[in-house]
């Protein structure tokens, strides 16, 4: 037993494990979380388009890869990333605690409050990088915004009382993008969706 305790802290002496403690406590640091937010919203929001054009490139709907449009989805990750960054940091901040009761509320005010916000500000971040006028954006909105908001509702109450019951507020942005990520798939085929 002596022997394994030995070699494990001698594995978490090495230099490889070290630099990564090192960054995982900056990046998590109350002076970069929202870099560290942000960086990961705009990643994973570009990874599902990535995921979404291949797909359509396998099944014939696409001829190329959309550099354009993949950069166009990670910068509406970051108007994301900034909302949810600062959400959680209020929902923690006037909602201390992690009883059956405080999680649910959270759940509730996230659903009824800042999904709705932050699927609009998909929306008005992809308009105004695609250059579309308002009237263009509110009508994609009223056609399309439901199916995102729908969706919402099957994903995110299950995921979001994971994130509220048992995770601290600096990793909230970091879980929901990695839960995220298959949603925003279907958001970049929701909002790509021509027919």
């Amino acid at each position: 037993m002596i022997a394994i305790r030995t070699a494990l802290r001698s594995i978490g002496q090495t230099g490889a494990v070290k630099k990564l403690k090192s960054f995982h406590r900056t990046a998590f640091s109350d002076k970069y979380l929202l870099i560290t937010n942000v960086t990961i919203s705009l990643s994973l929001s570009t990874t599902g388009d990535v995921i979404e054009q291949q797909y359509e490139k396998y099944s014939g709907e696409l001829e190329k890869w959309d550099k354009r449009r993949s950069m166009n989805m990670g910068l509406s990750g970051v108007s994301v990333g900034v909302i949810c960054h600062y959400w959680y940091k209020f929902l923690d901040r006037r909602m201390p605690g992690r009883g059956l009761r405080t999680v649910v509320q959270k759940i509730a005010l996230d659903q009824f409050i800042c999904s709705p916000v932050y699927i609009s500000a998909f929306f008005v971040t992809l308009g105004v990088l695609e250059k579309k006028t308002r009237q263009e954006v509110w009508e994609e909105m009223k056609e399309k915004a439901w199916k995102l908001y729908a969706a919402e509702w099957a994903i995110w109450p299950p995921a979001q009382f994971v994130n509220f019951y048992w995770l601290p507020t600096k990793y909230r942005v970091f879980y929901d993008n990695i839960i995220s990520l298959g949603y925003d798939i279907y958001a970049s085929q929701v909002i790509h969706d021509t027919s």
